[in-house]
């Protein structure tokens, strides 16, 4: 039996992978969040990931608020970098499995036409940097690893775009909702089973890898797609925002190739 261990177990992905661990009976999960595993402390890292105890390390800890990340960037670096880094150091030395979720962020957006995993990265916003810096530690320091770029994620655990549009529109709100990005929203339950499946199937394909549901929307086309699902489309107004601004920038299309 493989023995794994999840990192940030208490974010979307974590609690994805926790939904569905009984779907893995071959494998024995530890689950891990920030108050019993911190990235960022090498001791914290070198205590649980001692003796040779786990097979594979699904790291699911990450600083991703984007907007934030532009005011506080050492925030960013300090998880996002530097806590990578130490799970890289540690997992190579324990002969570990590092499998990473990084993010369609890295890129700039400016291809117009989905990215490969060999397509150059040039992130334009500090979440993105921080994220890239990740992956490169990852690849710098160590020979058995997947990177999984993924975007959009999704599900009924925290706080996501496609909780806050259903919660609004329950509510009766107007919608407003911008045009100029596109992506591939992905469930975290899938990107968790997609993952796993890594773990079970035991094939050597390291490096990066790409996974999304593949679907390319603009948030505004997946906000018609959320209202429709739910029966809502006739209830809410919804509207292509104007003048959408944020404070960090964004890539205006970033779909990712499988």
């Amino acid at each position: 039996m493989k023995s794994v261990l999840v990192t940030g177990a208490k974010g979307q992905l974590g609690k994805s992978i926790q939904k569905i661990a009984s779907d893995y009976p071959q494998l024995h999960f530890t689950f891990a969040d920030s108050k019993d595993l911190d990235i960022t402390d090498p001791k914290s890292v070198a205590e649980k990931l001692s003796n040779k105890a786990f097979s594979h390390c699904i790291n699911c800890a990450a600083y991703t608020n984007v907007e934030n990340s532009e005011k506080e960037p050492e925030k960013a670096f300090k998880v996002n970098s530097e806590g990578v880094r130490n799970l890289a150091l540690l997992c190579q030395e324990q002969q570990t499995v590092l499998i990473h979720i990084s993010t369609d962020y890295v890129f700039d957006g400016e291809k117009g036409s989905p990215y490969l995993v060999t397509d150059t990265t040039n992130p334009i916003n500090v979440y993105g940097a921080s994220k890239l810096e990740g992956e490169q530690h990852i690849q710098s320091l160590m020979s058995a690893y997947f990177i999984v770029r993924t975007s959009w994620l999704y599900s009924e655990y925290g706080k996501n775009f496609y909780k806050t549009i259903l919660q609004k529109a329950k509510e009766g709100a107007d919608l407003s909702v911008t045009d100029e990005q596109v992506g591939c929203p992905t469930h975290a339950e899938n990107l968790a089973r997609y993952v796993l499946d890594l773990v079970v199937e035991d094939r050597e394909t390291y490096g990066i890898h790409h996974f999304t549901d593949e679907e390319s929307l603009s948030w505004y086309g997946f906000a018609q797609k959320i209202l429709s699902e739910n029966n809502l489309a006739d209830k809410v107004l919804l509207e292509k925002a104007k003048n959408y601004r944020t404070f960090a920038r964004r890539p205006k299309y970033s779909v990712l190739k499988k």
